[in-house]
């Protein structure tokens, strides 16, 4: 049985036991990061948002599957934050969903309504030709979560019926806005608020398609409502780490009422997810000190790389800096781009590995 055919669905049981310890940690991260902004100038939070929300929208669209170039996300958030207008944006799938992003950032205070979530997959999908943007599914095929490969899937989760989808939507809606839940703090509340809203879509899984990129987007969106204020965090990319657990934790709590292990996951999800937060926004701080420092010592071609280094965010640029890479970003010389990355190595702004034909160059943040 899946967990809408029992008797009690959709009252859902947990334990919060392990929920408190989470909180308490999540408060905290969630404390240090809007510290960390409130030290930032305009420019670097605008910087700090959009990297975020180009992680967001690039990772959840991973999990499903699909794959865009960064610069057309990037673009097209830019277009919806009126920093650039009218950039250029290819693939118009990376428009449906950084508008998403955006207006889930933006309008927390915009009470959750069944219109919408349908508006919100009227944005994700407004480019699709093979669903119908911003209605329930219909037809009397089973809605099915499969894996495996082709000829040998395994059926995960099958979720309920179309034709009931709008009535399951209602309560829906009911229970968010007038959620029953046993913990007295705002953080607990807000995380096991998260937790389930995201949990009950996916399970009425009420769209042809976007579901699982409308509910993390819901999830996102619950969590900020109820804390009172936009929490700058990329759920997606946590979750995308590793997606074959998250899918796990899905198809094991779908299975019944008692959804503790769910709880406790996804919450666990929010505060790595903080935690990644935090590391951004001291990325950043340490971008903007790096750049006051070296920035009047560069010439163009040395800020273009540098830049083009930085673009690549925490992780770093993947396998250093080569003069073969400077040649292609620079379009100069061997001897140029030789000398240009041996005075960045002298003033410190590089560091150097290997030897060689092996050289390469690490940003020395």
């Amino acid at each position: 049985m899946y967990n809408w055919q029992f008797k009690n669905w959709p009252h859902f049981s947990y334990s919060k036991e392990k929920l408190q310890e989470i909180s308490v940690a999540f408060a905290q991260e969630y404390g240090a990061v809007n510290g960390l902004m409130t030290g930032l100038d305009e420019e670097l939070k605008q910087e700090t948002l959009l990297e975020m929300l180009i992680e967001e929208a690039i990772k959840t669209s991973e999990i499903e599957g699909e794959y865009m170039s960064r610069e057309d996300v990037m673009s097209s958030i830019k277009n919806n934050l009126g920093i650039h207008k009218n950039a250029a944006v290819k693939d118009k799938r990376a428009s449906g969903v950084a508008k998403l992003m955006v207006e889930i950032n933006q309008k927390t205070a915009v009470p959750l309504t069944l219109d919408l979530l349908c508006h919100w997959h009227q944005i994700l999908m407004e480019h699709n030709q093979k669903v119908n943007p911003g209605l329930w599914r219909r037809g009397e095929e089973p809605m099915q979560i499969v894996s495996g490969a082709y000829g040998r899937e395994v059926v995960n989760y099958e979720a309920p019926p179309s034709a009931i989808v709008p009535a399951e939507m209602e309560k829906f809606i009911v229970w968010y806005k007038n959620p029953e839940m046993p913990v007295k703090d705002n953080v607990s509340n807000a995380l096991l608020k998260s937790a389930i809203a995201h949990f009950h879509f996916e399970s009425i899984h009420p769209f042809e398609d976007g579901n699982g990129r409308i509910g993390r987007a819901l999830a996102e969106f619950a969590l900020s409502q109820t804390l009172g204020a936009p929490v700058l965090l990329s759920l997606s990319k946590t979750i995308e780490k590793d997606r074959k657990r998250y899918y796990e934790e899905l198809k094991t709590a779908q299975r019944s009422l008692e959804i503790t292990e769910w709880v406790n996951y996804f919450s666990q999800v929010i505060l790595e997810a903080q935690r990644d937060a935090k590391e951004l926004v001291q990325f950043t701080l340490k971008k903007a000190k790096f750049f006051d420092r070296y920035k009047n010592q560069l010439n163009e071609r040395q800020l273009k790389v540098i830049n083009r280094m930085l673009e690549e965010g925490i992780a770093g640029f993947l396998g250093g800096m080569t003069a073969k890479k400077y040649i292609a970003i620079t379009k100069t010389s061997k001897a140029t781009a030789t000398r240009d990355l041996q005075q960045l190595n002298e003033l410190g702004v590089f560091t150097l590995e290997g030897a060689g034909r092996s050289v390469r160059y690490q940003l020395a943040l």
